[in-house]
């Protein structure tokens, strides 16, 4: 299976949705999308929606991480929703939630970020 990445801009929230396997073989194409599209739309904040991930390896928490770094750098927040309990338990064991913010839905998320 490959990923597929949706983004969108809300003010400047990028929302990227992730579906399928974040791995080594798609991690490098994702970091590439979302440095862009941060760039592109002055992003500030980044939502991550990972209802429809089902698989994710160190690459891309590697990638989660280094995204999370650019954007805190900026002064922003990122904040990763609707996350599946296979996603959760690896977020949970690499250490991730302790740094970042979880929320149930997209539209808490944005309520968070001020965008909703």
């Amino acid at each position: 299976m490959s990923l597929t990445v949706d983004m969108e801009t809300i003010g400047d929230v990028l929302i990227v949705r992730l579906d399928g396997e974040l791995d080594h073989h798609t991690a490098d194409d994702l970091r590439s999308q979302m440095e862009n599209a941060i760039d592109k739309y002055k992003t500030y904040h980044i939502l991550l929606s990972l209802q429809n991930l089902h698989f994710m390896d160190s690459s891309g928490l590697g990638v989660i991480l280094g995204r999370y770094k650019q954007i805190t750098a900026k002064g922003g927040d990122m904040i990763v929703c609707s996350i599946n309990p296979v996603i959760y338990r690896l977020f949970e064991l690499s250490g991730l939630f302790k740094i970042i913010k979880i929320k149930e839905s997209e539209h808490e998320a944005l309520l968070v970020l001020g965008v909703a």
